[in-house]
């Protein structure tokens, strides 16, 4: 409940049933999900924030990144280490090392590791969404920067299949070009 004192908004009281949250992206309890090549280590899950938002740890590998795609949310990267091409409404630019990129919700964009080195990253997604997403579409691997299994021709039309069919649950759509 919010009170008034002296027609001034007050904060909530404070919701005891959320706790801190803590990840330590190469400890046990850790969340590494492989998917498009990359691995994927969830630190903040949106259940966890009340789904306000998530931040995923992004491994990207030389020749990584997703498809072209858009979304019903906020995405803020920030880029740790490497280089990564960025398309952004067919629009392309080059993020390094220290640089942060926010894309706007419903905005054509895709990322890609054209050097050869790993990029890393850190994802914020407002709303939530995403990181149950990337933990229904990928699979579970063993650390931060485990690779995902390769994937057969058939193997990937499977997957992209099964990504096309899930992304709208997710507010999500897979696009031909960014």
């Amino acid at each position: 409940m919010v009170e008034k004192i002296s027609g001034n908004l007050l904060l909530p009281p404070d919701d005891l049933n959320r706790v801190l949250g803590f990840t330590q992206t190469d400890g046990e309890t850790a969340q590494h999900v492989g998917l498009v090549g990359d691995t994927y280590t969830i630190t903040v899950a949106g259940k966890h924030t009340g789904n306000r938002f998530c931040v995923i740890d992004m491994h990207v590998p030389p020749g990584g990144g997703p498809p072209p795609h858009r979304h019903e949310f906020e995405e803020t990267f920030i880029l740790l280490d490497g280089e990564m091409e960025v398309t952004f409404r067919g629009s392309r630019s080059t993020v390094r090392a220290g640089d942060t990129i926010n894309v706007p919700s419903n905005s054509p964009h895709q990322f890609h590791n054209a050097s050869s080195k790993p990029a890393r990253m850190i994802c914020i997604c407002s709303p939530s969404g995403n990181d149950e997403f990337f933990l229904e579409v990928g699979v579970p691997v063993a650390t931060r920067t485990t690779p995902p299994p390769e994937l057969d021709e058939q193997q990937m039309v499977e997957f992209m299949e099964r990504a096309k069919a899930l992304a709208p649950k997710y507010r999500t759509e897979l696009l031909d070009k960014a």
